[in-house]
């Protein structure tokens, strides 16, 4: 992996040219990054809450293959997907994600366990499931087996007989809506009073546009997938468009393999 941006006198594996100084090609040298310097690149700002959206796009703008995004992803971009994972207090995520994606419980890491304590952190990040109609499986491993128990976002509507259902699979249901759908400031306000400040959302692109459209979304770790796809994919984002585009401003930008990993964040 190599950093294209910033380049700075403190990027990593920085030599000399021929002639002593520094060599243009060497500031951008490519090498295997560690967890730890992945978790030092994408570490949280001390602003709380702070929410995190993490999504991969094609070339030709589309977040998903057949209905998933793992045919467009690759083995730096799942490293960098766990990495964001392992920062991260909650994991929210969409009703549609969870049953397309097949999603199962955040697993403990090893390799992060020290830093997550010493930031009074769990385990493992807890996954927050957005639901307005709690259509979900709740037999699934991701409510049945968690180190830290699902939470399920839903509206004050939703219908008693499958809140029940989540609650009795060992899921715990929070309110954050006052009909049948979710707001989602007022998700946010919620995972923030239950103690989650990271907050890291995977989508799907219906969601992330929702957080989008209200205003909420902090940064936007976006992967650019050296992936051709057509068809008609959704893009990243979608929902509500908003009135005036949001302008984030570029932090960082990574390469490997053709595949680009940048990182953004509002003003």
């Amino acid at each position: 992996m190599r950093r294209l941006f910033p380049v700075t006198d403190e990027t990593p594996a920085r030599t000399s040219g021929k002639d002593g100084g520094s060599g243009s090609a060497a500031l951008t040298a490519d090498r295997e990054w560690s967890l730890a310097e992945l978790a030092a690149a994408y570490a949280y700002p001390a602003k709380r809450p702070w929410l995190r959206g993490n999504m991969v796009s094609s070339l030709d703008g589309a977040a998903e293959h057949d209905g998933r995004s793992q045919p467009i992803s690759g083995a730096t971009d799942m490293r960098i997907f766990g990495t964001l994972r392992a920062l991260a207090d909650v994991v929210v995520v969409g009703a549609e994600t969870v049953r397309q994606e097949g999603y199962r419980p955040a697993r403990a890491r090893a390799e992060f366990a020290a830093a997550r304590a010493a930031a009074g952190q769990g385990p493992a990040p807890a996954v927050a499931v957005v639901t307005a109609g709690l259509d979900l499986d709740f037999s699934l491993p991701l409510f049945t087996s968690p180190l830290v128990p699902t939470l399920i976002l839903t509206g004050a509507a939703a219908a008693p007989e499958k809140v029940a259902a989540a609650e009795k699979a060992g899921a715990r249901v929070v309110v954050a809506g006052e009909g049948a759908g979710v707001d989602p400031e007022r998700a946010v306000r919620a995972l923030a009073g239950l103690g989650h400040h990271r907050l890291l959302t995977e989508g799907g692109p219906r969601l992330l546009g929702q957080l989008i459209a209200a205003g909420l979304l902090d940064e936007l770790c976006l992967t650019l997938s050296p992936t051709l796809v057509a068809g008609g994919a959704p893009r990243v984002a979608g929902g509500p468009s908003v009135a005036v585009p949001h302008r984030f401003e570029l932090v960082s930008l990574l390469e490997e393999d053709g595949f680009l990993f940048s990182r953004y964040r509002r003003p």
